[in-house]
């Protein structure tokens, strides 16, 4: 077999092939063999008619295409590796000539990978957040733990701020009930904002048996976004009493013997959020300048995939749950259809681009995957999708999925090393040092939120040749 690559552009190669005819012998004997299974010929038993009497009666033309199509896959694959390219999705394969007994010759145009030159990043220089906790958000911190602690009591008069109610509620849109715009016994307590626009004043001075209509958008289900006529029933009307807060609340509420102490932890667990929060900036924008200045071609076809597959996912899965469509969808985001179309392509670019990049950092620094870091992504993975960490690892077996793991384990490593180069500092003027154990994870969580995995990982997929 011989064969050529042309580049037609950065992104775009065509493969010429010529395949001496002897080379296809065995695809010719495994379609007379296929072909002898699935017809019957009088006089011969099945699976044993000669092969010229296959020609005279079916034709040598079937079992040529048979045969083409048989061996297509492997001379492409052939050809691939002798070009020394790295092809992305399916190829576009043309059959220029087939002479039988002489010569099969055939073009495959597909997209490759760009060639990409990293460029020096040691200079890049980001700033993110300083990591500040102050006295207000462990106030609001303890707070929040103390609410888990509330009791609330039966009272017998009108319901006031801070109160929790019992209510049911019936929604109306242009004077028709919803189907899932009615609900009982829902607890709500006045001033948490967790409901509905507009409650708070209708529920309030409202005792146990009052009714109150009022007007309000819906922020989901079959009619969000649209203004809706509801009425709502208070049935219960009870008093909430949190508890005090001293060393009897902190013994309550936590392994701590004092108050102080559960204040203390609660300034270093609020620390520690910060600075993860702090480290996923500082990665996310380190990534952002490296793809500023580092040049990348987008191959068409990978980037109209990849926008489709993510517009099919918004809409089939994300909102699907959600009980929307795109229209709706769109109307409450207060996005124009182009608008939406164009943040698309936008945030495909900058997948794929970052995959590309980071790829070829891989490569650069010879960065390899070790188990133990297999092992730790896929346990967070499976913590995030809410299944067991051996039931996650078995889809991701059965999917096929492993070396997908790898690469975002090895893109996150690529991006912790240029973030280590980089220049990070914070909005006070301080150095920040990102060098822990956990930077190569939050860095391929950092990478994982741009490429979008749910998507789909386009650039994974080489293609194989089909006739």
């Amino acid at each position: 077999m011989k064969s050529a690559v042309e580049t037609l552009n950065p992104t775009r190669v065509r493969l010429t092939v010529e395949v001496p005819f002897e080379e296809l012998k065995d695809s010719l004997d495994a379609a007379y063999k296929k072909i002898n299974q699935q017809v019957t010929v009088k006089g011969f038993r099945k699976g044993k008619i000669p092969a010229r009497v296959i020609d005279q009666r079916f034709g040598r033309g079937a079992v040529l295409e048979e045969a083409v199509n048989d061996a297509l896959p492997k001379f492409y694959s052939e050809a691939v590796r002798e070009a020394e390219i790295n092809p992305l999705g399916q190829p576009e394969v043309d059959i220029t000539e087939l002479k039988d007994g002489e010569t099969l010759n055939f073009t495959a145009e597909v997209d490759v990978r760009p060639e990409i030159e990293i460029p020096d990043y040691s200079g890049i220089e980001v700033e993110v957040d300083a990591v500040e906790v102050t006295d207000e958000d462990i106030d609001k911190s303890v707070e929040q733990l103390r609410e888990r602690f509330v009791t609330t009591t039966p009272v017998e008069r009108a319901a006031a701020d801070g109160d929790t109610v019992t209510v049911d509620l019936e929604a109306k849109v242009d004077g028709e009930v919803l189907a899932d715009g009615v609900a009982s016994d829902v607890s709500y307590t006045i001033g948490s904002g967790e409901l509905l626009d507009g409650i708070d004043d209708a529920v309030k001075g409202l005792e146990a048996g009052g009714e109150a209509t009022f007007t309000s958008e819906l922020k989901g289900g079959s009619a969000a976004g649209k203004e809706a006529e509801v009425t709502v029933k208070v049935t219960q009307v009870s008093a909430r009493e949190l508890p005090a807060l001293d060393d009897d609340f902190a013994q309550l509420a936590s392994e701590f013997d004092t108050f102080e102490e559960l204040r203390a932890d609660s300034r270093k667990r609020l620390e520690n959020m910060k600075a993860y929060d702090q480290a996923t900036q500082a990665q996310e924008r380190v990534l952002d300048e490296l793809l500023k200045i580092t040049e990348v071609p987008i191959p068409e076809k990978l980037l109209e995939d990849e926008v489709n597959t993510r517009k099919h996912n918004l809409e089939h899965h994300q909102l699907g749950q959600m009980g929307l469509d795109l229209e709706k969808y769109l109307e409450i985001q207060g996005k124009t259809v182009e608008e939406f179309e164009n943040e698309s392509r936008e945030q495909a670019i900058k997948g794929i681009k970052t995959q590309f990049v980071l790829d070829e950092l891989v490569s650069k620094e010879k960065l390899n995957v070790s188990q133990e870091e297999l092992t730790e992504h896929l346990m967070r993975r499976a913590a995030s999708s809410g299944m067991s960490p051996d039931q996650f690892a078995q889809a991701v077996v059965e999917g096929g999925q492993v070396p997908m793991l790898v690469g975002e384990v090895a893109r996150g490593k690529a991006l912790a090393v240029v973030v280590e180069a980089a220049k990070v500092v914070d909005t006070n003027g301080e150095v920040v040092d990102l060098d822990d154990e956990d930077e190569t994870e939050t860095a391929a969580e950092a990478v994982e939120a741009v490429v979008d995995a749910d998507a789909g990982d386009a650039a994974e997929k080489d293609g194989k040749a089909e006739a």
